[in-house]
């Protein structure tokens, strides 16, 4: 069989197989299966915990969390999630994976722009987001929200899981670097986020009006100092394209570049910002965060970087088919927020 990141079709196989389970027999939240991934839905419950955790290898989520754990929060109803804590939720989905393929999860677009921190774990787990091959079990996810206090409902789509078969093969990478000159001077260049704001309902699409969320941000002589502990949505300079055959992962240069983390939601499905999808042009959003001390930011420093891989086949269905509030993107905010 082919190595690389699986497409759509090869997961929608993996479903019918019953290797992923826990979702064929939910008919109020049918499978959402993108390009080269599958959303992942929260839960009933959440467990509100002291601290984040990995198991480890002998032991199990549910054994280890127990020390941990300081309150259980029904969502069946819908919840509010705070600021400054951190949840665990059992998923709905469950894995039997194949020998030869692994699990590799990160939060979905939306997730990283309400400045939502999430990462899956499972059983034996010695590391966040990664699935080993073979894995027989259910799934969790950590969930911290950092800005804005958000309600949830069981069903519920924070992240996303993507799968491979084989070694991970790199293909290149490529630069990205901030833009801070948009369309001209005085144009708004990025957003920052207000605290203390109302909180986000996941399923209020444009539903809650930017103003309230967010302070435009300008830069007229092409820099911007980043605040300690702040959350900025910003853009990217380049164009931003994902061959067909192909799906990207974003990741930091270095943490030397600088006091900041530059990108939560780290994986490009095949499609995206092409144009047999519809998607030219497209930018590649930030969600920054500033840390430890001011840092001072100049339009066209390199932030992260863009590495390729294969799929294992072409996609069935590429990015922004069926219609995407993110193809064809600049600098935009969550779906959740109307201008």
């Amino acid at each position: 069989m082919t190595q690389g990141i699986l497409p759509r079709q090869d997961i929608a196989r993996l479903v019918a197989k019953g290797h992923i389970s826990g979702l064929l027999d939910d008919a109020d939240h049918p499978p959402s299966l993108q390009p080269a991934s599958l959303d992942l839905c929260l839960g009933n419950k959440a467990l509100r915990m002291r601290a984040s955790f990995l198991p480890g290898l002998e032991d199990t989520v549910a054994n280890a969390v127990k020390n941990i754990v300081m309150h259980e929060v029904d969502l069946t109803g819908g919840a509010v999630l705070e600021t400054g804590c951190v949840y665990l939720i059992p998923l709905r989905e469950s894995l039997n994976l194949p020998s030869d393929i692994v699990g590799l999860a990160n939060p979905k677009s939306s997730t990283g722009r309400l400045d939502v921190f999430t990462r899956v774990i499972c059983d034996g787990g010695e590391k966040f987001d990664t699935i080993p091959a073979g894995y027989s079990g259910p799934l969790y996810m950590e969930v911290a929200p950092r800005t804005f206090p958000i309600l949830v409902r069981p069903g519920d789509r924070l992240g996303q899981i993507r799968f491979r078969r084989g070694e991970h093969r790199p293909l290149e990478t490529q630069h990205v670097s901030i833009d801070l000159k948009g369309e001209g001077v005085g144009s708004v260049i990025g957003y920052r986020a207000k605290r203390h704001s109302g909180l986000v309902d996941l399923r209020g699409l444009k539903a809650h009006q930017a103003s309230d969320y967010w302070e435009p941000l300008r830069a007229p002589n092409g820099t911007l100092v980043l605040d300690p502990e702040e959350f900025y949505i910003l853009a990217s300079r380049e164009a931003v394209e994902i061959p067909v055959e192909q799906a990207a992962e974003m990741a930091p240069i270095a943490p030397e570049i600088g006091e900041f983390r530059a990108h939560y939601a780290g994986f490009f499905d095949p499609g995206f910002g092409v144009s047999e999808a519809g998607g030219e042009g497209s930018r590649a959003v930030l969600e920054v965060r500033g840390r430890d001390v001011p840092f001072l930011l100049r339009h066209g420093q390199p932030v992260a970087k863009l590495v390729f891989e294969p799929m294992s086949e072409k996609p069935d269905q590429l990015y922004g088919a069926q219609g995407s509030h993110y193809q064809r993107q600049g600098l935009r905010l969550s779906k959740h927020f109307t201008s």
